[in-house]
């Protein structure tokens, strides 16, 4: 336990009286966060003794808050949480960074606050939706194939799928809610708080999604996505007849390949060796135009049973409008077929 000598000095300068500061526009809050309180008392001793005003608590008064170690994001969502417990009106300080006031202390000044100095999240170029607009189901949303957040939704459908090989349901769904709704949003998602409010948003989807947008890649999804067992389900699962269980199974008896699945075909259904078998056709892309020659067979037959019906391309084709002729998909499509209406 310090003396009460030191305890006083190291309390005493943190509210420093208005009459001894030389720059009276200028008041100082240090947050704490990631700072530390010892390091708190010490640049608020620097910054008295150099004639700032820096206050111990939050308020109104405020007018620049430094912070160190923090994110853009942290900081906005730090100065949302102080704003809501103050009165309507009041000015919103400038959230700093450390940088600001080390150059300030050098030059026995406030220097200009410029923008490498503040922690602020760009603002999108259009408009977020509001939870309000966000409609709860999927169903109800339009999204579209080619949308503005790819990497994120393919990195919680990642998750997704490998919370599906491991049987755990619940975390699944929760991650495949989640990337839906970043498909429907009409811009691209810059800062975590746009998506405060916004449905199917859980503490882990966020994390992932805050993780990929700080650092460009989140290392959970990279190591699923290197995972063997991951790799090994995602290939079983491809193969036409062969479900979940399954290729735990075959991943539990230490069949890694394609190959080492040839060698036990007396084991496999004939769905499974059929599956296996065209395995590489069905996995090659498909042209539209290939698709587009398929429908104009159908088209042909069904008129001669039902005259007047309509043929309609299903699936992936029907959903990318953008698609051009030379654009492939995958060779599963075929399976969807045409749909007469």
């Amino acid at each position: 336990m310090l003396p009460k000598r030191r305890r006083a000095r190291v309390a005493s300068p943190s509210a420093a009286p208005s009459s001894s500061a030389r720059f009276p526009g200028v008041t100082i809050y240090l947050a704490e966060p990631h700072m530390g309180r010892s390091r708190q008392a010490f640049l608020t001793r620097l910054a008295v003794s150099k004639g700032f005003r820096v206050l111990n608590a939050y308020s109104p008064e405020v007018t620049h808050v430094v912070m160190e170690g923090t994110s853009a994001e942290e900081a906005v969502c730090w100065q949302e949480r102080k704003m809501s417990v103050l009165p309507p009106g009041c000015t919103r300080p400038a959230v700093l960074d450390i940088s600001w006031f080390t150059e300030s202390m050098a030059a026995g000044q406030p220097v200009p606050v410029e923008c490498r100095h503040r922690l602020e999240v760009a603002v999108p170029k259009k408009k977020m939706p509001s939870p309000a607009w966000m409609l709860p189901y999927a169903c109800q949303r339009p999204t579209p194939l080619v949308h503005h957040n790819a990497s994120l939704s393919e990195a919680l459908e990642t998750l997704a799928e490998a919370a599906g090989f491991d049987g755990s349901e619940g975390r699944q769904i929760a991650f495949y809610r989640a990337a839906s709704v970043l498909k429907a949003l009409p811009s691209p998602v810059t800062a975590l708080s746009q998506l405060q409010g916004l449905p199917h948003f859980g503490e882990h989807s966020c994390r992932v999604v805050q993780e990929l947008l700080e650092h460009g890649v989140c290392d959970e999804v990279e190591r699923v996505r290197l995972s063997e067992r991951y790799q090994t389900m995602k290939l079983f699962t491809q193969i036409f007849g062969v479900g979940v269980r399954t290729a735990d199974q075959w991943y539990r008896k230490g069949l890694r390949t394609l190959a080492d699945l040839r060698e036990e075909s007396q084991r496999l259904t004939q769905q499974q060796k059929a599956g296996l078998q065209h395995h590489q056709d069905l996995s090659a892309p498909i042209l539209r135009s290939d698709v587009e020659a398929l429908q104009q067979e159908v088209e042909a037959a069904v008129r001669q049973a039902l005259p007047g019906a309509t043929v309609t391309l299903a699936g992936s084709f029907r959903r990318a409008t953008t698609w051009t002729s030379s654009s492939p998909t995958p060779r599963r499509a075929r399976r969807q077929g045409c749909c007469p209406e």
